[in-house]
C-alpha cells in the first residue's frame, strides 16, 4: 500500500498479539468487549466438558461489584497457583489490586484444604476490616471456597474458563516472581525465606501506577485509613 509517496507494508499478526494488546492497552468494559469478540473467531479451542470439572455454588466475577474494576477501594485481591515441577508443590500468590501488594506462601501439596488453610494465613496477613474479596480461577483447589469465605469473611469471585487476563493483575504478577526465581520450579527445595524475599522484592519496589510509592507503603497506609 502506497500512501503519500511513502511504501508502507503491512504485516499480518496473529490472534495471540492482538489478544496480548488488548489486554494491555484496553481497559475496563472496552476489553471485557474486545476480547470475547475476538475469541469467538476461528475453530473452537475446546471441544467436550470441562476437564477440571465443575465448582459447586461459584459467584462468576460477572457478579463483581465495580469498586473491584475501578480498584478505588481496597482489600480486593487476587489469587492464583503457580504449579512446581512434576505437581509435586506450589507457590500461593495473593496480589492486592489497589496497593499491588503480594503475599506468597509455598505449598508441598495443592489440595482443597491446603489451598484453603495457605489463604486463610495468607489473605489473614492484611487488616480484617480491609479484605473484602478474592477473584480466583476455578481450579479444583478452591473447592473448600464457601469455606474459605465464611472463615475470612469476604466474597470469593471466579474467572470464566480459559481466561487468565480475568485476574491479569495477579497472571503479571507470576511472571515477575518466575524471572526472580530464575527458572526454579521445584519448589519443595525453597526456604521459606526465599519464597518472602521475592515478596518482599515486589512490595518494595516503587511503582509508577501508584506516585512512585512502594505496594508496602501503600498497603500500610491503606489499613491505617480503615
Amino acid at each position: 500500500m502506497q500512501t503519500g509517496g511513502n511504501d508502507r507494508t503491512v504485516t499480518p499478526v496473529s490472534e495471540k498479539t492482538i489478544e496480548s494488546f488488548i489486554n494491555l492497552h484496553m481497559k475496563g468494559e472496552l476489553r471485557k468487549l474486545a476480547l470475547p469478540e475476538l475469541r469467538q473467531k476461528g475453530e473452537p479451542r475446546q471441544k467436550g466438558p470441562e476437564p477440571r470439572g465443575k465448582l459447586l455454588h461459584m459467584t462468576l466475577i460477572d457478579e463483581r461489584q465495580g469498586e473491584v474494576d475501578s480498584r478505588d477501594v481496597p482489600g480486593h485481591g487476587e489469587r492464583d497457583l503457580i504449579i512446581g515441577d512434576q505437581h509435586k508443590s506450589a507457590l500461593s500468590v495473593i496480589v492486592e489490586r489497589k496497593a499491588r501488594y503480594v503475599v506468597e506462601g509455598g505449598l508441598l501439596s495443592h489440595d482443597a484444604a491446603t489451598v484453603r488453610m495457605s489463604l486463610e494465613h495468607g489473605w489473614g496477613k492484611l487488616d480484617p476490616a480491609v479484605v473484602k474479596s478474592l477473584t480466583c480461577d476455578q481450579g479444583k483447589e478452591m473447592a473448600q471456597h464457601e469455606a474459605l469465605v465464611k472463615r475470612v469473611k469476604m466474597k470469593a469471585y471466579f474467572c470464566h474458563p480459559h481466561l487468565p487476563w480475568e485476574k491479569g493483575t495477579c497472571e503479571n504478577t507470576n511472571y515477575l516472581i518466575g524471572d526472580m526465581l530464575e527458572g526454579a520450579t521445584d519448589f519443595r527445595v525453597l526456604r521459606g525465606a526465599q519464597v518472602t524475599r521475592v515478596a518482599d522484592l515486589l512490595n518494595e519496589r516503587p511503582r509508577q501506577t501508584l506516585g512512585f510509592k512502594t505496594p508496602k507503603d501503600q498497603i500500610m497506609q491503606l489499613c491505617a485509613e480503615s
